[in-house]
């Protein structure tokens, strides 16, 4: 028997992270520590429920949780893909929390990945499914993958604290690698794009929003649609909500966002929400002006993509050929220093990272370590 040699790593930040660059850098993992101090020790459900994905995406995938959740360990397989999968991702973090890890390691799949997810699809915590599908799946084509089976597609809304919303996410294979990149260039904004959407409150939620944040874009530009997702019934989830997702798209081909969302407390606040919940729930009108103000204040921020993409933007450039790729962002976020630091201990890519004074961003290039997608099945 091979004696497995294990990356130990401490404490519960980053897990996502740690797993995701552990499966595609096929480096097992010891973590200790996990919340050992907390009223609530170990693992939580959300963490979980993200390993019981790895498992149904993976063949030859070892998970090992001790009694307490304090200890987990964790030796990647092999990522199948696959069609027909379904994952409830429960009702404590969002969609948007599972989607990100997902669609990387569907590239580097045996077979394209075709999964049905299950939960919460608007929340404040997680980048909501619609940032997803008008920013997210831009970025990817950038980096050469195929826009062909590449798809979110949202059958239902959910908001919590009930959930009950489901996304069906279609992730093509590389057949090959990424490609480097060099993008450096924001352009100027040209138009502005968005969609609000309402479960079970009244539609006029949607147009005062639509209202409010159409008040502050059209001081600055003409070109400026919001679209409309009224959910009724089955498929408006199990929860009353609203919110805004909202995209600027630049001369140069790059897509900043910015969401808000509004609804009823989370599950361990669920004790107060007669009380509580009603107090802090932030008027339609308020929710669109603030969303447009975040997208104002991203724009303003400079870069190629906005704060909550700088990790998946670092971690495509440390995935490419073994070239040179070289992006700009604007002010380096918490969780893209993190990115950075774990990029340089799972592939071994270090950054160069040099500020530009002259627009208050930040250029980073680093040569990419090379990963191919070698479980595609060869025909």
């Amino acid at each position: 028997m091979v004696k497995i040699s294990w990356m130990k790593l401490k404490g519960s930040q980053n897990l996502r992270l740690r797993l995701l660059l552990s499966t595609l850098s096929s480096t097992p993992i010891l973590i200790e520590d996990i919340r050992a101090d907390a009223t609530w020790p170990g693992l939580r459900p959300h963490e979980v429920s993200f390993l019981r994905l790895l498992e149904k995406i993976s063949d030859d995938c070892l998970v090992e949780i001790n009694e307490t959740g304090t200890k987990l360990k964790y030796k990647p397989g092999i990522v199948m893909g696959g069609k027909h999968l379904i994952h409830d991702c429960g009702v404590i973090r969002s969609i948007g929390y599972f989607l990100e890890p997902l669609i990387l390691l569907g590239l580097f799949g045996r077979k394209p990945l075709c999964i049905r997810l299950r939960g919460i699809t608007n929340d404040s915590k997680d980048p909501s499914v619609d940032t997803f599908r008008s920013t997210t799946l831009p970025i990817l084509k950038r980096f050469g993958v195929n826009p062909e089976g590449l798809e979110l597609k949202i059958e239902s809304r959910g908001v919590a604290p009930g959930g009950g919303g489901e996304v069906i996410l279609s992730v093509p294979i590389l057949q090959d690698s990424l490609r480097a990149v060099t993008w450096i260039d924001e352009g100027m904004v040209k138009r502005i794009r968005g969609v609000t959407f309402s479960t079970r409150v009244s539609v006029q939620f949607e147009n005062t929003m639509i209202h409010a944040a159409r008040g502050i874009f059209n001081c600055l530009l003409p070109d400026v649609h919001i679209f409309t997702d009224h959910k009724a019934g089955l498929l408006a989830g199990r929860s009353p909500g609203y919110g805004i997702s909202l995209v600027a798209e630049t001369t140069s081909g790059c897509f900043i966002s910015a969401d808000n969302s509004v609804c009823y407390a989370q599950g361990e606040e669920e004790a107060d929400i007669e009380d509580e919940a009603m107090q802090d729930l932030i008027p339609p009108e308020d929710t669109g002006e603030q969303a447009a103000g975040v997208l104002l204040g991203e724009i303003e921020q400079g870069g190629v993509v906005d704060s909550t993409h700088q990790g998946l933007l670092f971690l495509l450039c440390a995935l490419c050929p073994q070239d040179v790729s070289k992006v700009r962002v604007g002010k380096l976020s918490p969780h893209g220093i993190e990115v950075l630091r774990h990029l340089r201990d799972f592939l071994g890519v270090k950054f160069v990272i040099k500020p530009d004074p002259s627009t208050e961003t930040v250029i980073l290039k680093c040569v990419g370590c090379g990963l191919k997608n070698l479980s595609r099945k060869v025909s």
